[in-house]
């Protein structure tokens, strides 16, 4: 399967938790007091107005928030691509996101398609005149960017959640992060580049291609093009180890930095391919701690084993504690 290339942003990345999740139960209660003490939202600049929050640069959560009993809404503004005989359209989504439904509605989504998030309120003048510009330049990306639009008059929770102090207040999510961020109303050209900067390359390079295919001659192929595309070194390494060629597979490894993928696939060509199942490895996991402290092949064996359960595994940190046990 093509995977769709990491665009490049220009500003740095914010990892993204749940905000729904976590953010503070007063937030509402200040923007609410700021509007009885001052009849509106007091103006930040020409360009938007203050909100009564924390102020804060990306994402940044405190505990303890439920909106167990609040549905949350939001607008999501989706281009879609049609044959070229036909005009494209704007297809409006209205996505009612609770506190469970967050996550899979735009961190996920944002995993497989940048999101743009755009923070508005309807007695916001700028915001009015930047939403259709970015519906417009959005559209255009025939769904290769998603919009989604939130109305911070409904949902206070969601601008605590992202630090807002003015509005409109755009953040673009990326692989579950916020990448950029820009506030106020914005010509259509510098919109247009942020949206740009998020797309990326949709085509696959002649290395991605060799890699989809995936056999030898293909791989071979594209570490003629680049001799140390790790990628492409682990692809065959892996596919050797497979075909018991152990000794070519370590020697592509060792053309590159150590990592997790390297030492799984080493210990792919360790362990022979001699347990074929969860339940083989933990049965001779535990044969192996009788003799671990005594016996430099046993320990050896015993690491590879963990590598192939791999980290996500919970029997993998159970283990190691008991390797630490018997060795110490």
């Amino acid at each position: 399967m093509t995977q769709r290339r990491a665009a490049q942003h220009p500003a740095g990345s914010v990892s993204v938790r749940h905000p729904i999740a976590d953010v503070r139960e007063s937030a509402g209660d200040e923007i609410e007091a700021e509007r009885r003490r001052h009849g509106r939202h007091p103006v930040a600049h020409p360009s938007g107005y203050v909100l009564d929050v924390d102020a804060g640069n990306g994402l940044a959560f405190s505990h303890g928030f439920s909106l167990s009993a609040d549905r949350v809404h939001a607008t999501c503004v989706v281009g879609r691509a049609h044959r070229v005989t036909k005009p494209r359209i704007l297809v409006i989504v209205t996505i009612d996101v609770t506190d469970e439904t967050f996550e899979a509605d735009v961190l996920e989504r944002s995993m497989t398609t940048p999101v743009v998030v755009d923070l508005w309120a309807p007695w916001c003048g700028p915001c009015t005149s930047l939403g259709p510009i970015l519906e417009s330049v959005i559209d255009e990306t025939a769904g290769e960017v998603v919009l989604v639009k939130v109305n911070i008059d409904d949902n206070p929770a969601i601008a605590s959640a992202f630090k807002v102090q003015s509005i409109p207040a755009v953040f673009a999510l990326d692989q579950g992060k916020v990448v950029s961020t820009f506030v106020g109303a914005q010509p259509e050209a510098q919109v247009r580049e942020f949206v740009t900067a998020l797309r990326g390359s949709s085509e696959p390079t002649e290395i991605e291609r060799f890699r989809e295919i995936g056999d030898e001659a293909s791989l071979r192929s594209a570490l003629e093009l680049e001799p140390d595309n790790e990628g492409a070194i682990i692809d065959l390494a892996e596919l050797l180890a497979g075909e018991e060629r152990g000794t070519e597979a370590l020697e592509l490894l060792a053309r590159i930095p150590e990592t997790p993928d390297t030492r799984r696939v080493a210990a792919l060509v360790r362990s022979g391919g001699l347990f074929t199942s969860d339940e083989e490895v933990e049965a001779r996991l535990n044969e192996l701690l009788e003799i671990v402290k005594g016996d430099d092949d046993a320990r050896q064996q015993f690491i590879d084993l963990l590598e192939l359960l791999g980290p996500d595994d919970p029997r993998t940190a159970v283990f190691r504690r008991k390797l630490t046990t018997r060795l110490f």
